[in-house]
């Protein structure tokens, strides 16, 4: 376990929030949902961070763009440079020109992306590799274009369950050395990878996976985590971590956690 570093975020308040179309397995768009407590949820997840040390920017909500709260999908920010995102799904493009021109105005340098790129859901920086998953949502074409951006090594991880479809559901960098992550979540050859690069990480059990526990954010000492994820953090707990329980339920209506409410700033040192 690293010490705990003063991390800076972007987030995005869900005053627009709704289930209204379905693009992961987690959606239905004709189950309820409440848009207030959403914002709730959130309002505390972000009082959580402020509570712990961290700085929090806000990105302006833009109305029709209900997952634009997920703003982990908006870019992923190493050293000081943005590689701006192209997502998937026409119900989401328009959150990336908006994620963009935010990092623009802010003064940072931003790439555009070459390919289907969805930001930190897919890229996780891991000390000094980036870890890059594939099979859903980032092309593999996108992995090669990260690596000449950032000029850190990039690790293909094989993502192969549908309810795991961005690599920051199944796997959660805790410090600079380890991570914790659902085996069954990636492919033979990628848990490989994983037990070779992370031989002490923490092993997250199915149940703990489907109330999207390991969608959780760290800063090296502290993990932020769903509430409802009783066995992973009492498994981070025996590692040496502090947990803190969060519930975001309502947004996991749509498919996301802390971590997809949550893009790290990562400024030039």
């Amino acid at each position: 376990m690293t010490t705990a570093a003063s991390r800076r975020y972007l987030m995005c308040r869900p005053t627009h929030f709704a289930v209204t179309y379905k693009i992961n397995p987690w959606m239905d768009p004709t189950a309820p949902y409440d848009n207030a407590l959403a914002v709730s949820q959130w309002e505390n997840l972000r009082q959580t961070f402020l509570d712990l040390g961290h700085t929090v920017d806000l990105i302006d909500p833009i109305p029709g763009l209900p997952d634009m709260v997920f703003a982990a999908n908006g870019a992923t920010v190493v050293d000081g440079k943005v590689l701006a995102v192209q997502f998937r799904d026409a119900e989401r493009a328009d959150e990336g020109p908006a994620y963009a021109n935010w990092f623009t105005d802010a003064g940072f340098e931003v790439f555009d992306s070459k390919h289907t790129n969805e930001g930190e859901g897919d890229i996780l920086l891991a000390g000094d590799v980036l870890l890059a998953g594939t099979g859903f949502r980032t092309s593999h074409a996108a992995h090669a274009q990260t690596q000449e951006i950032f000029g850190r090594p990039v690790i293909t991880l094989q993502l192969v369950d549908p309810a795991y479809y961005h690599l920051d559901t199944a796997l959660c960098v805790l410090d600079e050395r380890n991570v914790a992550y659902l085996p069954s979540a990636f492919s033979p050859g990628s848990q490989a990878v994983l037990r070779r690069l992370f031989p002490n990480a923490v092993i997250a059990t199915e149940a703990d996976a489907e109330v999207l526990g390991l969608n959780a954010v760290s800063d090296g000492r502290t993990v932020v985590l769903p509430v409802q994820a009783t066995g992973l953090a009492a498994a981070l707990q025996a590692a040496g971590y502090e947990t803190v329980g969060v519930d975001v339920s309502e947004l996991r209506k749509a498919g996301g956690g802390p971590k997809c409410c949550t893009l790290v700033i990562r400024d030039r040192d």
